[in-house]
Parts: C-alpha cells; structure tokens; sequence
C-alpha cells in the first residue's frame, strides 16, 4: 500500500466549492481498482485546511489516478481555490502487516 496525504489551504470564500469539487473527485476516485481509501478531511480549528487521505494498492496506481479525467478536472477546478500551494506526504503501511517489514 501507498498512502498518501496532501495537505490543503483554501480560501475562506473558497471552503464550500472546494468541498464540492472534492466530494466530486472522490466519488469517483473510490470506483478506481487501485485505490483502496479516499478520505476528505477538513481541519476543526481552521476549516480552510484539507487533507486528502488516499490510500493506493501500489505504485503505480498512484501515477494512473493522475491520469484520469475527474482528477485533471478536480486539480484544474481547485486551482485558484488555493490559498498556497498544496504538498504531500507519502506513508508506508505497518499494521496490518506489511510485507516489507
């Protein structure tokens, strides 16, 4: 597994269009067979900040949910909706057991 969390600051005029587009992306990046999870997390504190929590079966999996339509239409709809840059972190599985281990 590959697990992937990108990190999201978004305007405040932007938090319910954001979400909408999210939702949307997400929708439809659960149907794809090499992803395991898709989470859409907001921040309780700041609720401009966003997580995504994705969650692949491999590698390559990782470089085929970019080359889908709803991700190039989520990433191109978020665009300017973004208050900085947004940056991921990519984790490693430990439990349940991870073969590498």
């Amino acid at each position: 597994m590959v697990i992937v969390h990108v990190f999201i600051h978004v305007h405040e005029d932007s938090i319910h269009a954001f979400s909408d587009a999210c939702r949307q992306n997400a929708r439809s990046s659960v149907k794809e067979p090499g992803i395991a999870r898709f989470d859409v997390i907001r921040q309780d504190d700041d609720p401009c900040r966003f997580v995504l929590v994705e969650v692949y079966r491999s590698e390559a999996d990782t470089v085929q949910h970019k080359e889908t339509q709803h991700y190039k239409r989520w990433r191109d709809a978020v665009q300017d909706m973004m208050a900085e840059p947004r940056y991921s972190i990519r984790y490693t599985n430990v439990f349940p057991d991870d073969s590498a281990w």
